[in-house]
């Protein structure tokens, strides 16, 4: 029996041996499911390497008469973690092809409804199976996702959902349990009263807005003695995030913490280093992104909340292979694990 043998006639079971797993676990992560640590992903996925295993989807796919092709239009801009999201779908797209997946990226301006719904109108079924998107709610969105959705593209939203729209499943983490996450913290280290400012993204994005309410509710319930101040919108840019800290901080003396639920957060860093103030004010951010993990090993920033963005575009691709191969059926979605991350955890 020579090597090819072996290799062609590798099965789940191999690989759960090889990894050192369960069959279950070799299950949730074939399938992008939630729950798998980022750890035993990548030992399951070098197990599939080593064996040359091979999923059979191919008869499914066959019968399609064609590859699936799927298509991630993702913002650009300054923003680290869009771009994080792009790195991770070039990094699966060459392992892609290997299932008959084709995956296609297409960048465009950030919060920009009329260039998303732009693109969105210029995919044809005959090019795009499947349209993963970042998206705002804005009626031109919404109009060209239903537009897709009658052209038989389906769509699915990434990190920030449309529920009013014929979308067919969102990938992201649970954003008002995020919001909610930050508050409890952010309580605890004002030790329940003060002044903490809240700098958003945009307001136009679902997924600022559920981290909002989600980050109201607490402090209403449980720290009645912390003032909100904002929301201000910094728009997910470095210059402008910047410039709305310096200000918040010249306005408000007497700050006692930050809750930054967008972006920009190296234009946070540097106003509250200019500002002298750094390390006194406690301050969480979102995503483990670079300019996030310097303001942890520095102490400006307390906390990253964070989203696994590999694992992310993973949940999209087996969402679009799943909806494609029986579009009459409900994507298998669980909510991406919300990552805690301080300066002693850093991955």
């Amino acid at each position: 029996m020579n090597e090819i043998a072996t290799r062609r006639r590798a099965t789940v079971h191999d690989v759960a041996r090889t990894a050192g797993v369960s069959l279950a676990t070799v299950d949730r992560v074939l399938n992008a499911r939630a729950g798998v640590r980022a750890a035993t992903i990548e030992r399951v996925e070098a197990a599939i390497a080593e064996l040359g295993f091979q999923r059979d989807l191919s008869a499914s796919l066959l019968a399609r008469a064609r590859d699936l092709r799927v298509t991630f239009i993702i913002p650009e801009g300054s923003n680290e973690f869009m771009a994080s999201l792009a790195q991770a779908v070039a990094n699966r797209a060459g392992p892609a092809l290997a299932d008959r997946l084709h995956l296609d990226i297409i960048r465009i301006k950030a919060l920009d409804a009329m260039a998303l719904a732009h693109c969105l109108d210029s995919l044809q079924p005959s090019a795009c199976d499947c349209a993963v998107i970042v998206a705002g709610e804005d009626p031109s969105v919404l109009v060209a996702v239903d537009a897709a959705t009658r052209r038989g593209i389906l769509v699915v939203t990434l990190v920030s959902d449309l529920p009013g729209s014929s979308r067919r499943a969102f990938i992201g983490i649970d954003n008002t349990a995020a919001g909610r996450t930050s508050a409890s913290l952010m309580g605890r280290f004002c030790t329940g009263h003060g002044k903490v400012g809240v700098i958003a993204g945009s307001l136009h994005l679902r997924d600022h807005r559920d981290r909002l309410e989600g980050f109201r509710q607490v402090i209403a319930a449980e720290f009645a003695d912390i003032e909100i101040i904002g929301p201000i919108e910094g728009h997910d840019e470095h210059a402008e995030t910047a410039a709305q800290v310096t200000t918040l901080l010249a306005q408000h003396p007497d700050l006692a913490g930050i809750y930054n639920l967008g972006a920009g957060n190296a234009g946070l860093v540097s106003a509250l280093t200019a500002s002298g103030r750094a390390g006194t004010i406690r301050v969480i951010a979102h995503e483990l992104s670079e300019p996030t993990r310097r303001g942890l090993l520095s102490g400006v920033i307390d906390v990253a909340i964070d989203q696994n963005p590999d694992g992310e575009i993973r949940a999209a691709i087996g969402a679009a292979r799943a909806l494609a191969l029986d579009s009459s059926a409900a994507a298998p979605i669980e909510p991406i694990e919300i990552g805690i991350f301080l300066r002693d955890n850093l991955r």
